[in-house]
């Protein structure tokens, strides 16, 4: 107050424009502040969104089995020809190509704990980033892998990310594997050409039926039009 002149109007109405202009230049600031802290935050919650949709997929992944073969084979086609006999080896080409067999479901977990683990590497921590190093390193030496460490990590990381609480340390969880691939595809397909051959063989059908009741007609036609032999009348008898 004792910086505010009240000896004329002209002085009390500059203190008032210097204070509201002083007013207006901290407000305009201080929103700029908060709009730059502001959209800051939202790009970090989005790489933070996006960092944990990505290592619970390679978690899903990784770890999605607790029976069977929990380790990844990384055996590949020409593995299999270098290693078996020229009759083995069509065999093994024959279910790899039309996905029979145990070596197509083999390859199929190999290339998705192949992609999880390049994931990983991208996006995870520093624990992370060697456990999967380690991993890729097994799987190109071509020693089947574990991924059960790797798993029990990305785990740890999520829920601690998400607030949860942590595993209780009295519970005794079975080891985990890679995810089987479902062969769900691959019946419905074959459910499908088997209703494509039911259509076609019913559209035959109705062809053939169609045909016989066009020829029927016709031979119909032909028999009313054709009259029968009858008698010369008297008088055009020779």
């Amino acid at each position: 107050m004792r910086g505010i002149d009240f000896s004329s109007w002209q002085s009390l109405v500059l203190t008032l424009v210097g204070l509201a202009l002083f007013t207006l230049i901290g407000v305009g600031v201080r929103l700029l502040m908060m709009v730059t802290v502001q959209q800051r935050r939202e790009r970090m919650n989005r790489q933070i969104n996006e960092r944990l949709r990505t290592l619970i997929a390679a978690y899903k992944t990784l770890g999605g089995s607790f029976t069977g073969a929990l380790t990844v084979d990384p055996m590949h086609l020409r593995d299999l020809r270098r290693r078996s006999d020229p009759a083995a080896d069509s065999e093994a080409v024959s279910g790899l190509d039309l996905g029979t067999g145990g070596s197509d479901r083999s390859r199929r977990i190999r290339d998705a704990v192949e992609a999880a683990l390049s994931d990983i590497i991208l996006l995870g921590t520093e624990e992370h980033v060697r456990l999967a190093e380690r991993a890729a390193r097994e799987l190109v030496a071509g020693r089947p892998v574990h991924t059960h460490e790797l798993v029990v990590s990305l785990r740890d990381f999520i829920r601690q990310a998400l607030d949860l609480d942590p595993i209780p340390a009295d519970l005794a969880l079975p080891m985990q594997g890679p995810t089987r691939p479902s062969s769900t595809g691959r019946q419905g397909k074959g459910e499908g050409g088997k209703e494509d051959q039911r259509q076609g063989a019913g559209g035959k059908g109705s062809d053939m039926g169609m045909g016989g009741g066009m020829g029927g007609s016709v031979g119909v036609g032909l028999g009313i039009g054709k009259a029968p032999d009858e008698p010369l009348p008297p008088h055009h008898r020779s």
